[in-house]
């Protein structure tokens, strides 16, 4: 998670797209047996690998996305980019391509495209994914019964026919994602205009393509209070260090990155990870947060926003994006609760909050200062939305964040899918970030972590119940995570530094 040094945090609405796409793989190498894998996997499965049950690190605020998203995600309830789980038509055989291509893009721009070739860490290839930090004890249970969810019989099988009903959770899912792109406001740069030249004072007035119902709002606009006081203690400890965020972002995150430093590292971590050739890579400055893994034309997505990306913060945001997301997402379709159906039967929990806590961990994991200070200050804006109105939010994030711009576009975050944003309300998914962070180091130790991240898209509080149910054989653990005792050791500095104690989580939560 990366921010940038003027306008902190900027959080971009743009009219056009703007991005450069990259695949990063293996071209006239050997694949690796990931890579392999992952072109049996159909694209409903690919819909699942990036779910994260949140709004922020999925969603890419571009004037075009209707026609690409209609096509690809919003007309095709296969999964959900939000939901935790994976679509039941899992047996759907999909034809993958011979050679890794960037998406094509709709009413774009001119894109510039390049293929990175670099050395995969697997030279044989295998029809399973190659087991990663195997040696952790993570035990297959006994007689693994073979799967159809990640391998189609048959390439040339015939897809369901197209006059079949969608079963009630793909129709959910459906409806979740282009939730999200319903409430985003259509006239952002208009009303933002008129609120600059009101001096701060106009609450705007925001209008929607496709309005969604105050009954469906309804459902996201309670936001909580339950860890407001740790939410201002992080800020306050920044800003009592460092004098201002400003100044906190530009000593711990270090300078801005070029272009081609960032593709740079997001080979060297795919490297390391041995994913090299999994995953498009996209750079972008018209994103609303600092990155996004999404699956665009049956392809995993890594969107990164340059303008966000800091040499010391970059490789966290990967940590977060592909460490977490990807890889759990991965492991998920092995497990006996990769379908919808299979989430019911085994009574899981939802995927977050320990989906977006555990990555907002990662994205601070190693940091020379691990504060909390994006997922406190989300908690904290949604809390104050719910209360108050625009003009007013605004000026009460004054206290915490200097640069105007970057107040109006956290405003603009807690308050979409309002018209009216004279009237208190929020939307409330950011919160998720805070709660899931603190819910984890509460039981930090008691967490088998490498397990969590083995057996997919689950809740911590379903890990116990469900390991002797899990497939081990295949599974992605990230390299950061193999090394336990260092693990450990960063997660009781970012309690430190937080100023957060046993005693205070085990009395809230």
């Amino acid at each position: 998670m990366l921010e940038s040094i003027k306008v902190t945090e900027r959080l971009h609405w743009p009219e056009v797209e703007m991005s450069k796409k990259y695949i990063l793989n293996c071209a006239d190498k050997a694949l690796s047996p990931s890579h392999v894998y992952l072109e049996k996997i159909s694209s409903g499965i690919l819909k699942d690998l990036c779910s994260t049950g949140s709004s922020s690190y999925n969603v890419l605020l571009q004037a075009d996305e209707k026609k690409n998203q209609k096509q690809s995600l919003c007309k095709r309830p296969k999964a959900s980019v939000k939901c935790g789980t994976t679509s039941s038509r899992r047996n759907r055989p999909v034809v993958a391509p011979k050679k890794l291509r960037a998406p094509e893009s709709v009413g774009r721009p001119a894109q510039t495209n390049r293929v990175l070739s670099g050395n995969s860490h697997h030279s044989k290839p295998a029809r399973s994914i190659a087991v990663v930090g195997s040696g952790m004890g993570l035990t297959p249970r006994a007689g693994p019964q073979p799967r159809k969810t990640c391998s189609p019989s048959s390439p040339r099988s015939k897809p369901p026919s197209p006059q079949k009903a969608a079963p009630p959770r793909e129709a959910e899912n459906a409806r979740k994602l282009c939730l999200l792109t319903a409430i985003k406001p259509s006239n952002v740069q208009k009303e933002k205009a008129t609120f600059f030249k009101s001096d701060f004072t106009y609450n705007p007035q925001f209008e929607y393509s496709n309005p969604v119902s105050p009954v469906v709002l309804g459902r996201h606009n309670s936001a909580s209070d339950r860890f407001l006081t740790q939410a201002v203690r992080i800020m306050e400890l920044a800003l009592q260090r460092y004098g201002s965020y400003e100044k906190f972002e530009q000593a711990t995150g270090g300078n801005l990155l070029t272009k081609s430093r960032v593709w740079l590292n997001i080979k060297k971590y795919m490297e390391k990870e041995g994913c090299l050739g999994e995953i498009v890579a996209q750079v972008t400055d018209d994103l609303l947060s600092r990155a996004s893994m999404t699956v665009v034309n049956s392809r995993p997505t890594l969107t990164i926003n340059i303008s966000t990306a800091r040499e010391h913060w970059l490789e966290g945001m990967l940590r977060h994006e592909i460490g977490t997301h990807y890889f759990r997402g991965i492991n998920n379709c092995h497990q006996p609760w990769s379908s919808s159906v299979g989430r019911k039967k085994h009574n899981l929990k939802p995927v977050n909050p320990t989906e977006e806590g555990l990555a907002s961990i990662h994205s601070v994991l190693f940091r020379k200062d691990p504060t909390l200070w994006r997922a406190a200050l989300l908690y904290y804006t949604v809390y104050q939305a719910s209360r108050m109105s625009f003009a007013q939010l605004f000026h009460r994030l004054g206290r915490f964040v200097q640069d105007p711009n970057t107040r109006w576009d956290y405003c603009v975050r807690a308050k979409r899918g309002q018209a009216d944003t004279a009237q208190p309300g929020c939307f409330s998914k950011d919160q998720v970030y805070l709660d899931g962070v603190l819910k984890i180091l509460r039981y930090r130790d008691k967490i088998d972590f490498p397990l969590l991240l083995a057996l997919g898209k689950v809740s911590f509080e379903d890990v116990d119940r469900l390991k002797a149910l899990g497939q081990m054989e295949n599974v992605r653990i990230p390299h950061f995570m193999q090394d336990q005792a260092s693990y450990a050791e960063q997660l009781e500095k970012i309690m430190a530094v937080n100023q957060l104690t046993d005693e205070e989580l085990k009395a809230m939560i």
